[in-house]
């Protein structure tokens, strides 16, 4: 099976989710890549490189995303030593991959210094050049205020830029970035949020190249490991709810193309989980409202992310619908029973059954009958769809074998 969908449509998407927060969405990696673009133009970048470019600046934080800690490190002009962690993590995220192993080096460097007093050791131009425009272009979005006015910014962003340049910055590109910096339109475009999608549409891949179903499952792999990451009590869950729901719409006949995309939808079902703190998600006690309000909304933000995405129409809902309930009280689209699709229904199932037999902050995991027990009593109350649930149970034995085989090739 061939999506039509060309890899820039799937890495500004999935950029997004790295923007999530408590608070909703930023345009941090959007706004970045806006910037180092133009710089790569500026300095007659070929078209390869600018793809690389444009695509490494897109993930280029893709290390700190499940690391509340980390993120709050990243909103400071001048970063300490500790800030190349997550730069690192990137790296190691991307470096095995056939679709964006050419972006790990240039994510491990983006914030080295120019003048080598970096932890990496290495100076001017030993760093890769596209590591040098993304750690310009990223120094020079993080300065951006929302609330001011952008014309009285700006000089003051160019001068912050020009006390570094030499020591943190390239001055070559430095010098491009002046170069472009008197055009106003540079700075309209990046405050000008209608922009943004024009900006992209108008990016020539390399070749137009489609990605077929099974790259795009080796890229959701990568962000199954990141939104795992986000909890110690759930370093194999989008593995597990994609291995379980693979199986159950195996049983229930679905093609093999279809099963690649319920595996798809597994691993990407908590996208939007990137939005919770980690405080939230390893709380032992009791979640306030406001906690839960917060939890809440990441089918939202899953759902909203992956409908962005070509030919990912029904991949977004089977991911994204997994709260919502036969019953048509589930969240956060409210869903009546007719309108939820038998994918949305069987990831919803899964997504339980491996809850359950993971340990949480608030109690072990628990043994099949217990599973059995409240998933039934779930399905009972019309919570979960009880035909898919009493599926689930006539083959436990064989969903618990594969839920024990993932929990040994636990990753991290």
């Amino acid at each position: 099976m061939l999506f039509t969908i060309y890899p820039i449509n799937l890495v500004k998407a999935l950029s997004l989710a790295l923007e999530l927060s408590s608070g909703g969405l930023s345009r941090h990696h959007w706004r970045t890549a806006m910037i180092a673009y133009r710089i790569g133009e500026q300095i007659d970048l070929d078209a390869a490189n600018r793809q690389v470019l444009l695509y490494a600046t897109l993930l280029h934080d893709l290390g700190a995303a499940s690391n509340w800690k980390e993120k709050r490190k990243l909103t400071s002009l001048l970063v300490n030593e500790d800030i190349y962690t997550h730069a690192e993590a990137g790296y190691n995220l991307l470096k095995d991959s056939a679709q964006f192993g050419a972006l790990a080096v240039p994510i491990r460097h983006h914030h080295d210094y120019w003048n080598g007093s970096s932890p990496s050791g290495i100076a001017g131009t030993e760093i890769p050049l596209i590591s040098r425009i993304i750690n310009l272009a990223d120094r020079l979005e993080i300065m951006m205020l929302d609330n001011i006015n952008i014309f009285e910014e700006k000089q003051r962003i160019m001068a912050a830029i020009q006390s570094l340049n030499g020591s943190y910055f390239d001055p070559e590109l430095v010098s491009a970035l002046e170069e472009i910096s008197q055009q106003e339109s540079f700075w309209l475009d990046l405050v000008n949020p209608h922009y943004y999608q024009n900006f992209f549409r108008h990016i020539d891949d390399v070749g137009r190249m489609s990605l077929n179903i099974d790259d795009v499952i080796n890229i959701a792999e990568i962000f199954a490991t990141v939104i795992d990451s986000t909890s110690r009590f759930t370093a194999r869950h989008s593995r597990g709810v994609s291995i379980v729901a693979q199986f159950m719409a195996k049983n229930k006949g679905y093609s093999e193309a279809e099963i690649k995309m319920m595996r798809i939808a597994g691993l990407l079902h908590d996208l939007g989980k990137l939005a919770i703190p980690n405080e939230i998600l390893e709380k032992p006690g009791k979640l306030t409202s406001a906690e839960l309000a917060i939890i809440k909304q990441h089918p939202y933000y899953t759902y909203r992310i992956l409908e962005q995405i070509d030919g990912f129409s029904t991949i977004a809902e089977w991911a994204a619908f997994h709260h919502e309930t036969p019953d048509g009280a589930g969240y956060p689209f409210r869903i009546a029973n007719r309108s939820l699709r038998l994918g949305s229904r069987i990831i919803a199932v899964a997504d339980v059954f491996i809850a359950l037999t993971e340990d949480r902050p608030y109690r072990p995991g628990m043994r099949q009958h217990e599973v059995e027990n409240i998933m039934t009593t779930m399905a009972a109350n019309n919570k979960l769809d009880a035909d898919i649930v009493a599926d689930l149970m006539i083959h436990k034995a064989e969903a618990f074998e594969l839920v024990e085989h993932a929990k040994m090739h636990r990753v991290g």
